[in-house]
């Protein structure tokens, strides 16, 4: 991976002709997270859109079920062009191979996801049933993702050193629920600022509302590249 950290735009959007604003609005930003919305309102054209404009694809649909249906979504984001898919690492060993195998000699690298940022320790505890905290279940599922065949991790970035720890220096750390200083938190709760995060150690970090909902989205980018770069 480079050793600059990397921003991702999120097109949390709800057609194709505000996503092509979005890209354009972005300038020299080099990635786009799409996601549930987007993908599921306009589909595989918004990633070839993307693509035709210079970006590179985070297509985050977070994959989870059995094998043999990962393996055959994780190929089709593969052909659709995707740099980044996501798989739940929640479904284990056998799923995150499978679609490591299915992607094998393409251009594509599986990001395994572990904790949502929204969920706290106590929802993990009382909802979910986890007797983890965040900061435990976090780098445990990471190294079985890894270990089955995920090119990367996406975490909180307070768990980015955990992570690190974990998986070792190579496998790539995609950080969300990172907010600049001059953004609220909104519905993210384990938060960094993106140098904080670019510090701890991630690859990239993923910014949507904050740039997005600046008066000056362009601005907003060239704010956090600067400091990304510190």
């Amino acid at each position: 991976m480079a050793n600059t950290t990397q921003l991702i735009a999120v097109l949390d959007l709800d057609t194709r002709e505000q996503a092509q604003s979005a890209i354009h609005a972005i300038g020299d930003c080099g990635w786009v997270k799409i996601g549930f919305q987007l993908f599921t309102r306009c589909g595989p054209p918004v990633v070839e859109d993307a693509l035709s404009m210079g970006k590179q694809v985070f297509l985050d649909l977070k994959f989870h079920d059995i094998p043999n249906t990962v393996a055959k979504a994780a190929r089709a984001g593969a052909e659709l062009g995707a740099s980044f898919m996501t798989v739940h690492a929640a479904g284990g060993r056998q799923m995150i191979a499978a679609a490591r195998e299915a992607v094998e000699g393409t251009n594509a690298r599986l990001l395994a996801v572990t904790v949502l940022t929204s969920l706290s320790d106590d929802e993990l505890r009382d909802e979910i049933g986890l007797q983890e905290t965040a900061a435990e279940v976090v780098p445990r599922w990471a190294g079985m993702a890894i270990d089955a065949g995920a090119h990367g991790i996406v975490c909180s970035p307070r768990e980015i050193e955990a992570v690190r720890a974990a998986i070792g220096p190579e496998p790539a750390i995609v950080t969300p629920g990172v907010r600049p200083a001059w953004a609220g938190k909104d519905d993210q709760k384990r938060v960094m600022t993106p140098r904080e995060a670019a510090m701890a150690g991630a690859n990239f970090v993923v910014v949507g509302r904050p740039i997005f909902a600046h008066e000056s989205p362009p601005h907003a980018v060239r704010m956090i590249q600067e400091e990304l770069q510190g």
